[in-house]
């Protein structure tokens, strides 16, 4: 993620709230469209830019823009996929989505010699696709000025303040219209979810097998609900709840990321190579929102800039997704501290169509609608005596104050999961997780019922197959065998020990991708 390298308020905005153009073109050749039926796969290459190792193909699918009307108008979804290595023992494809809303399907496939183990490379194709409205599939592009100018309404203060963010939020949403056409009232889950069984359908395949993490949980949930004889296996880890309201959704968000900062503070404390060693991380987080509040808090940066509170809470959670940046986290804390209020000046923003996947999908997905600013206002404080050192979940402020007015419908609002007569299903978890709380997927288990087996990584961050060898380990041997762990099996927590030039996994290696794929502009 940009952002990492940089912390220019600009560019935070742009890496958590918006959608990079870099990276969204394909170094492939022209593949061939498909009707519905299969998929006409053709060779291709992964951007030169993802330096991926491996045999590829590349295709599109033609859906129809609206499940409702089929014979309508239609969208081309973007396919990639890696194919098995040991294809004399292939099990079949894999299908598999990292989140977001808004991360690449397409650019996963291409991380996966890098990112998934050995063995399912050689039994599985490894078969990625950008859902509607992503990255290559008809992209969602949006006003820039008016996101910008939504970021800056994102924390109202006043009745009329709050009036100002709705009025923000529907002149973005309608330009995102303007700027993509009829797709844009037709990216919830849902419509996703049908999307994907038409690709099980081009692939040949009666049931397929799917890895989904982060918002990719909340696909593998409901294909799970309508399709359940149509799954050979699925783990869903990192898990959305989609049962929740405003408030618990809220709630559940901001103690997860007040448990999180806290395991930080702590591991600082007993790590002698932690920048802040020897400081009370707390403490001192404490008296950075307090700078912020106060409008005296500065990002170092070329040139410096001011930061907000949700600047501030934004960076949290952007350094809480894999441990192995915690190193980085502290130096960027004591950096922070250490900046001269009298150096900040303001960044430019520039006004053109960007992609923007996020709100537009979330908004259909979920009704977090608050009925006045008092309301939002008693949630802020409530919050804050959930969280008294982080005060509230960067994202939960974020998904609430943005979906507040958004012009297009809740097509598929929150409901209780109700699945019957799928294989087992594999939900992992971890413990402390800033984007999808432990509390959502041990609830998502609970739902699922008796066809879910739930595992438990008891460290931090987001994605637990790149966090864990035991959790990567339970993982390989359910998609490989169908072979689930125990119930009530903990995984135990990995800890960072020292710095790493490359994102690298414990588990054996491997590359987390997560962070580059949800780090294009999406939150998980």
């Amino acid at each position: 993620m940009q952002a990492r390298r940089r912390l220019a308020v600009g560019a935070l905005v742009t890496a958590l709230f918006g959608q990079l153009l870099a990276g969204t073109a394909m170094a492939a050749p022209s593949a061939k469209t498909s009707s519905p039926g299969r998929i006409a796969w053709t060779p291709c290459e992964p951007p030169s830019d993802q330096g991926a190792s491996g045999t590829f193909e590349c295709a599109t699918l033609k859906v129809p823009v609206n499940w409702k009307r089929p014979h309508g108008a239609t969208v081309d979804l973007a396919l990639a996929r890696h194919l098995a290595t040991d294809p004399e023992r292939r099990i079949g494809s894999l299908l598999i989505n990292p989140g977001g809303p808004g991360g690449s399907g397409v650019n996963f496939a291409f991380s996966a010699p890098d990112s998934f183990s050995p063995e399912l490379l050689a039994r599985f194709d490894i078969v990625g696709f950008d859902p509607r409205g992503v990255g290559r599939s008809n992209p969602v592009k949006c006003d820039e000025d008016l996101l910008n100018a939504q970021w800056q309404a994102m924390d109202p203060d006043s009745a009329s303040s709050f009036a100002a963010l709705r009025d923000a939020n529907r002149a973005l949403g309608e330009s995102c219209r303007d700027l993509t056409g009829p797709l844009v009232d037709h990216v919830d889950t849902s419509s996703v979810v049908r999307d994907m069984d038409a690709i099980r359908a081009g692939l040949g395949e009666k049931r397929i097998s799917y890895y989904g993490v982060s918002y990719g949980t909340l696909i593998g949930q409901q294909y799970a609900e309508r399709y359940p004889n149509r799954i050979r296996a699925m783990t869903i880890d990192s898990n959305m709840d989609h049962s929740l309201g405003t408030w618990a959704y809220q709630k559940t968000n901001t103690i997860a990321v007040e448990e999180s900062y806290g395991q930080f503070a702590d591991w600082c404390a007993r790590t002698p190579s932690c920048a802040l060693h020897g400081r009370d991380a707390r403490a001192l987080f404490d008296s950075l929102y307090k700078r912020a509040e106060a409008g005296e808090l500065v990002l170092p940066g070329d040139p410096p800039q001011k930061a907000t509170p949700l600047d501030l809470q934004g960076i949290v959670v952007q350094y809480m997704y894999d441990p192995s940046d915690w190193f980085t986290f502290a130096q960027t804390l004591k950096d922070i501290d250490a900046a001269d209020p009298a150096s900040a000046r303001s960044g430019k923003k520039h006004g053109e169509p960007t992609e923007f996947a996020y709100l537009p999908v979330l908004c259909q997905d979920y009704d977090l609608n608050v009925r006045s600013y008092a309301t939002l206002a008693r949630h802020e404080r409530e919050l804050a005596r959930l969280a008294p050192v982080t005060r509230l979940s960067f994202i939960g402020w974020m998904d609430v104050t943005g979906c507040q007015n958004w012009p297009t419908k809740v097509t598929n609002p929150q409901d209780r999961l109700r699945v019957d007569g799928t294989p087992k299903i594999l939900v992992t978890n971890s413990r402390y997780d800033v984007a999808t709380p432990y509390s959502w997927g041990s609830n998502a288990a609970r739902q699922i019922g008796r066809e879910a087996a739930f595992l438990t990584y008891d460290g931090a961050g987001h994605g637990t197959y790149w966090l864990s060898p035991c959790a990567r380990d339970a993982i390989d041997t359910y998609l490989l065998t169908l072979k689930t762990p125990r119930k009530g099996t903990h995984c135990p927590a990995v800890w960072p020990t020292g710095p790493t030039a490359q994102r690298q996994s414990p588990t054996g290696g491997l590359i987390n991708p997560l962070p580059e794929l949800l780090g294009t502009g999406t939150y998980r």
